[in-house]
């Protein structure tokens, strides 16, 4: 009993990091296709006058 470790909050702390790289992949995608998904809006509402 000595040597058990407690890993109480460890499924916690992997459920935050794959959430922080998830949050990290989609600015990223953003940073990399903001502009192009911004001129294919401006297209369209220009379209739509």
């Amino acid at each position: 009993m000595l040597f058990l470790h407690r890993e109480d909050g460890q499924g916690l702390v992997e459920y935050a990091l794959v959430l922080v790289l998830v949050a990290v992949v989609i600015i990223a995608i953003l940073t990399l296709l903001g502009p192009q998904i911004g001129n294919v809006f401006s297209r369209i509402t220009s379209g739509l006058n």
